[in-house]
């Protein structure tokens, strides 16, 4: 009954807020499935669901219900009638930013031939919200969240690309940062100002005792060039709580006017057409003395309040969480517990990426394999974005407790992988820079193209076929890894292409000193025109891969994202294979992470297969009766049982 939910006062105005009977009935229908989480999360973060808390948030909700466009109420519609589209076989992402796609909003709205080719379903457009002058952190430093960046072009533009990708039946995802504003965000200035409305905003401190006390146990997140986690503001008169950079301020979301914001931005944007928020840095959130202030209990409470928003108004919607964390909190921003499933509905598998990577440069799985059965279960109506390279630097994070149980040593395996992707170790293939060195932890996160740290840059150097050979190799096995792990594969604009390092990116100012813009390359669209002419180039040859993947999984129900990936034991340490059970039969992957032949012994598949199987990657039919499968480099196989199509 809507009358749990609410006050009765405030149920009868809502009832009187409608002059359309149905309208009503959706409104109220949807208040009462999600007005519990609503509840419950905003008592334990706020200890109120009542009074003016509950009066102010009943008001944003019906001024956007209200707002909300017809087109966008039908795909509210049809996706309550298939909640599961996120996690579909036919779901890929493509991630970009608009300036370096395309130059601008309509730009990118010229090229969604290009991306409906490629069979995108979901656009992954970075910052373009409007970010402070100068510095901004790649966009994360917001300005105001009403307004586009101005080289990009206009609000209504924004809307416009919005309807023409949903007329492809490709969802728009934009970045919301939660965690801070842009120090001249209008909240910030009217904070700097003396208002103490705005200063109830931030966390603000007269002096440096609170700022002692915090410090204690924060990690540094950018130690090179923004050490510490608080910046003093001469107009503010105090130290501001500034995570990432002294231009970016933490939000006080203790404060539920901080909430009540959001609500209303998310609703805005979400009537303009985006489908998927990627809640940017949203581990840190809560602040608590004597923690590391990361992955807190009302972080969780906080979003699973946002999404039960988001759901009454507009539940075509979907969050993603980005919370590049270990496996044992990532898994609460998908819900665990009384949050199960209620949380975010996407999240990044961070691990795996990592893994990838881990076992490109060893030539061994064993480290992979004890990372994912280490993994818990995500609720089944989640799904995980999964990727190769972001936009983002690459941390390795390689457990200890996951590397003891491969035999390793998690410290010495970390300098490796470091040493191996800077180009380093001997014999390494890769060119990667070294991002934000901390001597303190020894601690050396990676910058780089895909193509370049699968060692294309340095085999095109060197003319060498074979080199060439290898890494055309590695990065359609990357690839082919993420399109079958169950989940979203997303593309990082350029990787279709193995487009290289940008070693031009000190050349703009802004840039010079982060080096994530060596892999931050502007889109070559005269490459991407001569890899269709040229199959047997390098680009040519993953183009035409990762094409030819998006095919095949679409036709395969087995990789729904409800479906778990487990661990197969592999008698080679060369190979990682994967088991998928489906109502329609198993689905068993193996992929060869060497450019060695490998002779895999045939019970391991025929165990779960039969004598005979049905390689969905390349159409050919194995006979699992013999002794072994012969795996030359860099071999993937996904395989059914029988010789056709289940």
């Amino acid at each position: 009954m809507l009358e749990d939910v609410l006050t009765s006062e405030l149920a009868a105005q809502v009832r009187g807020a409608f002059d359309d009977d149905r309208d009503a009935q959706t409104f109220l229908l949807r208040l009462e499935r999600y007005g519990e989480d609503l509840a419950e999360s905003l008592q334990a973060v706020y200890g109120d669901w009542g009074g003016a808390l509950q009066e102010r948030l009943v008001e944003v909700l019906l001024h956007a219900f209200h707002a909300r466009p017809a087109d966008l109420r039908r795909l509210d519609e049809a996706r309550l009638l298939r909640p599961d589209w996120l996690q579909r076989p036919e779901m890929v992402g493509y991630v970009a930013y608009a300036d370096r796609f395309a130059g601008t909003l309509r730009g990118v709205g010229e090229h969604l031939d290009y991306l409906e080719g490629l069979g995108v379903k979901y656009l992954h457009l970075m910052p373009l919200l409007k970010p402070r002058a100068g510095e901004n952190d790649g966009g994360y430093a917001v300005q105001d969240y009403r307004a586009v960046r101005p080289d990009l072009g206009t609000m209504d533009d924004l809307s416009a690309l919005a309807q023409a990708l949903r007329g492809r039946g490709i969802s728009l995802v934009l970045d919301l940062v939660l965690n801070h504003v842009a120090r001249e965000h209008e909240w910030a200035e009217k904070a700097r100002a003396g208002d103490p409305k705005y200063r109830a905003y931030f966390h603000i401190f007269p002096d440096r005792r609170g700022p002692d006390a915090y410090e204690a146990t924060l990690p540094e997140i950018f130690p090179d060039f923004a050490p510490g986690n608080f910046s003093w503001d001469e107009e503010a008169r105090g130290w501001v709580w500034t995570t990432f950079n002294r231009y970016q301020w933490d939000l006080n979301w203790a404060n539920p006017d901080v909430f009540l914001e959001f609500v209303d931005l998310i609703l805005s944007l979400a009537n303009r057409g985006v489908e998927v928020f990627r809640l940017d840095a949203v581990a840190f959130l809560w602040k608590r003395l004597g923690t590391d202030c990361q992955n807190q209990p009302e972080v969780h409470h906080l979003i699973r309040a946002l999404r039960a928003a988001a759901r009454i108004v507009a539940p075509a919607v979907a969050f993603k969480a980005e919370a590049i964390v270990a496996p044992s909190d990532l898994l609460h921003y998908l819900g665990r517990g009384v949050h199960h499933g209620k949380v975010s509905d996407m999240a990044y598998h961070n691990s795996l990426m990592v893994q990838l990577w881990s076992s490109l440069a060893s030539r061994r799985t064993r480290l992979f394999e004890e990372a994912l059965r280490a993994f818990p279960p995500k609720p089944t109506n989640t799904t995980w974005g999964l990727y190769v390279r972001c936009h983002d630097d690459i941390g390795w994070a390689v457990s200890d407790e996951d590397a003891a149980r491969a035999g390793l040593s998690g410290a010495a395996h970390r300098h490796f992988l470091s040493d191996f992707y800077s180009g380093q170790f001997p014999g390494s293939f890769a060119r990667g820079l070294v991002f934000q060195h901390n001597p303190a932890t020894g601690d050396r996160r990676i910058s780089g193209s895909a193509a370049s740290l699968a060692g294309l840059e340095a085999a095109l150097e060197s003319g060498d076929a074979g080199r060439i050979e290898d890494a055309v190799g590695r990065l359609l096995l990357l690839h082919t890894v993420i399109f079958g792990f169950g989940g979203v594969p997303l593309l990082y604009m350029g990787d279709e292409l193995a487009l290289l390092n940008d070693s031009t990116f000190p050349e703009v100012p802004e840039h010079a000193p982060d080096n994530r813009w060596v892999h931050r390359p502007r889109m070559d669209w005269a490459l991407a025109e001569r890899a269709r002419q040229e199959p047997f180039s390098p680009a040519g040859r993953v183009n035409a891969g990762l094409r030819h993947l998006v095919q095949v999984r679409r036709q395969l129900p087995h990789l729904h994202a409800s479906i778990e990936s487990q661990v197969l034991p592999s008698p080679d340490e060369r190979t990682l294979l994967l088991r998928r059970d489906h109502p329609l039969g198993a689905l068993v992957q193996v992929y060869n992470f060497s450019e060695e032949t490998v002779m895999l012994p045939s019970y391991v598949l025929r165990d779960v297969l039969g004598d005979e199987a049905h390689d969905r990657l390349s159409g050919s039919v194995l006979r699992l009766d013999g002794p072994t499968v012969r795996l030359t480099g860099y071999r993937a196989l996904w395989l059914t049982a029988g010789k056709s199509p289940a």
